[in-house]
Order: C-alpha cells, then sequence, then structure tokens
C-alpha cells in the first residue's frame, strides 16, 4: 500500500556525483572532512568511474585541482588542463556517463576568489571574460554540461552568446541561480583546496536570510537561457527549492553540499544516528521540496542502498 500511494520517490537517475581530479599522477587521497570521498589523479580514476558507472549513476560533475595557481586562474581555459584532460577521457572511455564541468576559478587562483581581483575585491565585468574562455574550452574538450559556478552577474547571458557564437548551440548550462554565502562550504574548501586568502565571498554570494532576492536572481538566469537552475546548498534551503520548482519551468537542481556531507556522516561514525536513514531520508527532503536533480557526495552510497532495498 505504501509503495502505491507514496507521493514522493527517489531514484538513482536524480543524482549528480562530483568528483575531485587533481592534477599528477598515482594520488588517489582521501579527505579527512569528507569520509568516503577523494581527491584522484587521472590515472587512479578508472575504478571510481567503473563503480559510478555500475551503479547506475547518470552524471558526474568535475572540479579541478591544478599543479600551479595564479592570480587570474588561467589554466582554466588550457586545452591541455586538468579538466580538459578528464573530460577527454571520461568521453572516450565511457561515452554514457554524462560529464558536467563546475566553471569556476577559486581553486586555480593563488587568492581563492572566484574571478579577477581588482582592490580587495572579484571585478565582475573583468571575469566574464574570463568565464567564456574557460566554458569554450571545457566545450572544445567535449563536456555535455557546463555549470558556472562564481556568481557573478550577466554569467549565463555570457556563456549563451559565448557558446553560440562559436556553434556549440545544444550546450546545456546548469546555472548556479542561488547560491548561499553559506558555512555548509567547509569541507569542500579542504577538497578543492580553495579558501580564500583573504575576506569572504559575501560580495558575490547570496546572503542566507534572503528569500525573494533568490528568485529574483533564478529569473535573471532564467531569463538570460539558464537550461537548469540550481539552489545550494539543499537542506538549509528547501523553502527556496519550493519556490522555485513553483515559480519556473526549467528543472530545478539542488546541491546537497559538503557540510551537509559531513555532519551526517560525523554523526553516524559516533552512533549517534542512523546514517543510512538519515542519508535518504535528507535525500527525499529535496526530492518532495522539487529538485528534480541532486547534485549529492551520497550519491554513490544512496544508489546501493536503493539497489539493495529493490532486491529484497
Amino acid at each position: 500500500m505504501r509503495r502505491l500511494v507514496g507521493e514522493t520517490k527517489l531514484s538513482v537517475d536524480d543524482f549528480i556525483y562530483p568528483l575531485f581530479i587533481e592534477e599528477g599522477k598515482d594520488i588517489e587521497t582521501e579527505i579527512s572532512s569528507m569520509p568516503g570521498i577523494k581527491r584522484f589523479s587521472l590515472d587512479k580514476l578508472s575504478p571510481e568511474l567503473d563503480e559510478v558507472t555500475t551503479l547506475g549513476i547518470p552524471a558526474v560533475l568535475l572540479f579541478g585541482i591544478p599543479r600551479s595557481k595564479d592570480n587570474t586562474g588561467q589554466e582554466t581555459w588550457d586545452d591541455e588542463g586538468i579538466i580538459q584532460k578528464v573530460i577527454r577521457f571520461i568521453k572516450k572511455n565511457y561515452p554514457n556517463l554524462m560529464v558536467i564541468s563546475d566553471v569556476c576559478f577559486c581553486e586555480y587562483t593563488d587568492h581563492g576568489h572566484c574571478g579577477i581581483i581588482e582592490g580587495e575585491d572579484v571585478d565582475n565585468d573583468k571575469t566574464l571574460n574570463n568565464i567564456c574562455k574557460q566554458v569554450l574550452s571545457h566545450a572544445r574538450a567535449g563536456v555535455d554540461m557546463v555549470a558556472p559556478s562564481g556568481m557573478m552577474d550577466g554569467t549565463i547571458a555570457s556563456v549563451r552568446s559565448a557558446l553560440d557564437g562559436k556553434r556549440f548551440y545544444d550546450l546545456p548550462i546548469m546555472a548556479y541561480s542561488v547560491k548561499y554565502a553559506s558555512a555548509f562550504y567547509g569541507p569542500f574548501r579542504d577538497a578543492a583546496e580553495s579558501k580564500p586568502s583573504f575576506g569572504d565571498r559575501n560580495t558575490y554570494q547570496m546572503d542566507p536570510g534572503n528569500r525573494r532576492e533568490g528568485m529574483r536572481k533564478a529569473k535573471f538566469d532564467s531569463d538570460e537561457g539558464a537550461d537548469i537552475l540550481m539552489v545550494k546548498p539543499a537542506l538549509s534551503y528547501l523553502d527556496i527549492i519550493s519556490d522555485l520548482k513553483e515559480q519556473f519551468d526549467q528543472p530545478i537542481a539542488c546541491y546537497n553540499v559538503s557540510g551537509e556531507y559531513a555532519m551526517i556522516k560525523a554523526a553516524e561514525k559516533e552512533g549517534w544516528i542512523d546514517g543510512p536513514g538519515v542519508m535518504m531520508e535528507s535525500l527525499l527532503s529535496m526530492k518532495r521540496a522539487g529538485a528534480d536533480i541532486i547534485i549529492t557526495y551520497f550519491a554513490k552510497d544512496a544508489a546501493r542502498f536503493l539497489q539493495n532495498k529493490t532486491s529484497q
């Protein structure tokens, strides 16, 4: 009866799995603040991709960690950069796996901010030019979707224009439309080595108390041509996910971020909670709120959980 009348159901088809790829060789390093999540060099990546595809996870989201950084993050648009190499490798060896690239600069800049610094802040318009260079390099490498995450105003319009100008008409854009300046990103900054060397990102990420502003940001991205609208983080912003679902026709994604993942893993380790149960209940809440797509570090664990449930 519960199966017949259930209103909200999770599927492995809902998940995107983030991957951290580090430039170098023979690297397979577990991230201490994110148990079970590792940074890989390209030569160590195949077993992880084998597991992802065996579990039926449809897509991965790529984050790169370069060997060297500079003040503009110019390696992001190097056609021989780490992300470009990974894109080509996956599309050659795992052609049915959808490859999405994070488009940002914080992992590639020596100051850890998401664009070009003027004074002590990011210059929005100068950064847009470099975002377009990065996107076109990923497109040439064969990426299936780009996901600009830096929260620069006008990003989606600039990226769509750049892609169309080079005849990448069919390459979709997943917009980080409503991305809050959140305390839940801490473990990610360990994973991607992207902690700002000064200040914070409050001038270009959103105030956690602002709900209506989130709708305005999403409308900008929708009007500029975004194919998917995202809310980040997920658990503390279920109301925002619901708002977007009600107001927009595009698919809605949410990012179940590193801090949300780490808290559940830590409490499970201490024996304070039923880890798998809380994981699935949390993911279900995102789906119930309206998310069509869930980017989550739990993707493999949740896929195994669902497989076991089906086989019982």
